[in-house]
């Protein structure tokens, strides 16, 4: 039932039919169908206490206008909402409070969900998952039992950042210029126990996949830089004090082995402490302490000040036995190669730049015939200085030099990633808690002796172990059937002090005795195991938010399964997104991960494709009105509420589409959202009359003339395919000049009126919903079959001819397409600028291309 209102009052109907949405459930999506089916996805968002911002319905506007196109051509859409919940900012916020991190979650989420059904988003809320809830997180601990199963989850000892004052680990967007965020204290980096997955075990099959998605180049370029495949060779360096060590380095450019003038080591690097000299040490651990202040993007930093130490040490150059000095310097980072390299000068940007600052030698030996080249030369050419190499071609040169360090057991060629495994642990509260037990080796061989146990199945080849507090330990998973496993209560979510999360405080939930043969649990009260039993104690580290959204997609499909992660049969159903709609700032590890996990479930037989997002699409940044990044320091921040409370969800819904390509970014203009409203307002005079009854104009039985019915089918052809190509902005334009045509009109049939609402309904649902009951139809304009067009109606009986004078354009003609060649000719020459030119010229040649072009060539 339509809205008792004579005028545009959007602020009456725009509830009413969000309701009418909700209850009559109109955007079901069934869980197998006949139907083809349609997923389009939102990246989720985090659930802020901020509530949202202008940017989120931006990319939410263009799936909800998608995905109601797509149900009216008759697919079964699917369209989810969920909750990236985990995070820092909730546990900051907790230790702030005293609030549970779980009701501050729920408080913004609420938020959250009000303010998209205040949009008209047709969400499939029956599917909505939360990253927090213990019935999703189950899967997400379960996918990490899978991964450590096979071997691909691991523990070691890795650098974080740790803030002294603070006694707790910090994140490293809680670091800047070296300091906390919070407090503005020193940090530094720290070794702390870690868990680790082996994302390199698939670094060749994410980068191979790219090559088969839709998704932008520069996405997809991001990634494979991220990846970072480099093909060279290992090289071994002898070291001349420490005759049983060698010092290996990867290089892309064995060809320069004959330029290296020094070695550099990173200040992490295993061998600085037995390499340096006793008068270099003290100054040299320094150093090395101001290195583990800076981040790796600091050090990596190609424009910044060069800095190193020499150590007194010499290496010996395998190539031509050459003694080289050892350095120490931060340029080179320990989590890419080998934590060391060769330094090559002459053909390296970064080599050249810190031989310059400490006067060392640069030795060219890569040239171009002919020519001498500016240092540094990084390109390939020939090889100069290097030996019986010399004047072959780099890449030959490089060949036979690997060949010659394999033959002398010196070297080999070799693939490298810049890709490191994932770092996947946090010191925190809030997170998935990791389904792991720790026990004594002792323990660990009498469950592994167990023929009854519940673990036998469970573990890997080899156990994961690790030293906590001096002792050795091996992992135990917690048993499938015993998930999830719940965050316990602490009194305080502050961090340990010690490096462990604040779950190391919850001393019941920690020390438990473990039934060897079921995999029971219970606290073991500070009191010795009893037979069948032992004792364990639990994982303290939490996962990172990167966890719960590697797979929520595949969670919407079978969202209340308590027995698999996703059914078989749904599944091969949905399949992964056709469509996946988010920022660019998830660019490359978001997508990484998602894509590293999805890989795994699809070789272990969870999923049936090996990639979960064939299609993406980024939009672009909506900035504020001074063209400046929104931020309320700026003061130029929009309210989305403000605006629907001024203007109507519809209006924001359309200028959101209208401001330009969705891709791009653009600025607010609130004039602009001005003509939107003007727009919806004038459709709602096209429909409805002063006394709030249907327009006289629109007849049930009216014949439209050509002109109205060539433009109606001009603009479903447009506004079809620019919703199929997420061009909205130009759709919009189009349904602008078909509304301006039925303005002119004194009259136009009910047809086109019914058919100009479907075209405008996945834009503007509400008030296109209003004006389809008020003209008597009972079921919602989301059932109404997508119109299509009629060509026969868009072909025009004219034709535009291009005038040339010796091939320059000097004019056109519109004329009907039966005229002929003759009657064409002596139109052309009567136009103006056509005529200025022939005058007093002869005509050599006159030129005629059916339906195009008129050439007079003249002397």
């Amino acid at each position: 039932m339509a809205v008792n209102c004579k005028d545009y009052d959007f602020s009456q109907i725009e509830p009413h039919w969000q309701s009418f949405w909700a209850n009559d459930d109109t955007f079901h999506a069934d869980d197998v169908s006949d139907k083809p089916k349609y997923y389009v996805l939102d990246m989720f968002p985090y659930p802020s206490g901020a509530g949202l911002h202008i940017g989120h319905p931006e990319g939410y506007t263009a799936s909800d206008a998608l995905k109601r196109f797509k149900k009216s051509q008759g697919y079964n859409t699917l369209h989810p909402m969920g909750w990236d919940a985990f995070g820092l900012p909730t546990e900051q916020y907790a230790i702030k409070t005293g609030q549970h991190p779980a009701s501050t979650t729920a408080q913004n989420i609420q938020r959250f969900r009000a303010q998209l059904e205040q949009l008209g988003f047709t969400y499939n809320w029956d599917r909505e998952i939360n990253t927090t809830d213990p019935h999703y997180f189950k899967w997400t601990q379960w996918i990490f039992l899978q991964l450590f199963k096979h071997g691909l989850a691991y523990v070691d000892e890795k650098p974080v950042w740790w803030c002294p004052a603070l006694s707790t680990v910090l994140a490293n967007e809680e670091v800047i210029d070296g300091k906390s965020e919070r407090g503005d204290h020193p940090v530094e980096r720290r070794a702390l126990r870690q868990w680790v997955l082996r994302i390199t075990t698939y670094a060749e099959k994410l980068l191979e996949g790219l090559d088969d998605l839709d998704w932008p180049d520069s996405t997809r370029r991001l990634q494979k830089n991220w990846i970072g495949k480099s093909h060279g060779a290992e090289v071994d360096f002898a070291l001349e004090d420490l005759p049983d060590d060698t010092l290996t380095v990867f290089t892309t450019r064995p060809d320069t082995l004959f330029g290296v003038t020094y070695m550099v080591l990173a200040p992490e690097h295993p061998l600085v402490d037995a390499l340096v000299k006793a008068d270099k040490a003290a100054a040299i651990e320094q150093y090395r302490q101001a290195a583990a202040r800076k981040s790796d993007l600091e050090r990596a930093e190609t424009a910044k000040e060069k800095t190193g130490m020499f150590t007194g040490a010499y290496a010996i150059n395998p190539i031509n036995n050459e003694r080289i000095p050892i350095w120490v310097a931060d340029y080179v980072l320990m989590s890419y190669g080998t934590g060391a390299i060769m330094a090559v000068p002459a053909h390296d940007e970064r080599d050249y730049a810190f031989a310059q600052t400490f006067d060392l030698p640069i030795k060219r030996v890569i040239g171009l015939k002919g020519k001498e080249p500016e240092l540094p030369f990084v390109a390939e050419g020939h090889m100069l200085h290097s030996g019986e190499y010399d004047h072959l071609p780099s890449a030959e040169g490089k060949q036979k030099i690997i060949a010659a360090l394999q033959a002398q057991h010196r070297g080999k060629a070799t693939v490298n990633y810049k890709l490191r495994d994932w770092l996947f642990s946090r010191q925190r509260y809030w997170g998935e808690p990791f389904p792991i037990m720790w026990v004594t080796p002792e323990d660990y061989a009498a469950l592994v002796a167990t023929d009854t146990s519940v673990f036998k199945n469970l573990l890997p080849e080899q156990a994961v172990t690790c030293n906590m507090h001096g002792s050795p330990y091996c992992a135990v998973p917690v048993p499938p059937g015993h998930l999830p496993l719940p965050l316990p209560e602490v009194e305080s979510y502050q961090p340990s002090g010690s490096g462990e999360s604040p779950l190391a405080h919850a001393q019941d939930w920690l020390h438990i005795h473990l039934h060897i043969a079921t995999g029971d649990t219970r606290p073991a009260n500070g009191q010795s195991p009893e037979p069948g039993w032992i004792a364990a104690q639990r994982e303290t580290n939490t996962m990172p938010q990167w966890a719960g959204s590697c797979w929520y997609y595949l969670r919407y499909v079978d969202p209340r399964n308590t027995d698999a992660l996703i059914g078989t049969a749904k599944e091969r159903y949905w399949g992964t997104p056709d469509l996946y709609i988010g920022g660019a700032e998830h660019a490359v590890l978001h997508l990484l991960y998602a894509r590293f996990w999805h890989r795994f479930l699809f070789d272990i037989g969870v999923v049936q494709d090996p990639e979960p997002f064939k299609k993406l699409f980024h939009q672009g940044i909506i900035l504020g009105e001074d063209g400046e990044k929104m931020s309320k320091s700026r003061g130029n921040v929009v309210n989305p509420e403000t605006i629907i409370a001024d203007y109507g969800a519809d209006a924001l819904r359309m200028y959101l589409m209208f401001l330009g390509p969705l891709a791009a970014m653009k600025p607010w203009n609130t004039q602009g959202i001005e003509g939107i409203a003007r727009f919806l307002r004038k459709t709602w005079r096209e429909y409805i009359d002063t006394e709030g009854s249907l327009n006289g104009k629109i007849k049930a039985q009216h014949q439209d003339d050509a002109e109205t019915l060539k433009v109606l089918h001009e603009t479903i052809k447009k506004v079809t395919d620019d919703y199929e190509g997420l061009q909205f902005n130009t759709a919009i334009s189009q349904m602008m000049i078909c509304l301006n045509r039925l303005a002119k009109v004194e009259q136009f049939s009910r047809t086109t009126a019914e058919t100009f609402l479907q075209l405008l309904a996945p834009l503007a649902p509400h008030i296109a919903e209003e004006l389809w009951q008020r003209m008597g139809n009972p079921a919602s304009i989301a059932n109404a079959p997508w119109p299509t067009h009629d060509a026969s109606k868009i072909v025009s009986d004219q034709i535009k001819i291009i005038i040339q004078v010796n091939g320059k354009l000097r004019g056109e003609l519109q004329v009907p397409k039966s005229i002929s060649k003759e009657d064409i000719l002596s139109l052309a020459k009567t136009q103006d600028r056509v005529a200025s030119n022939l005058a007093d010229k002869s005509i050599v040649k006159e030129i005629y291309v059916p339906g195009k072009i008129v050439n007079f060539v003249v002397k």
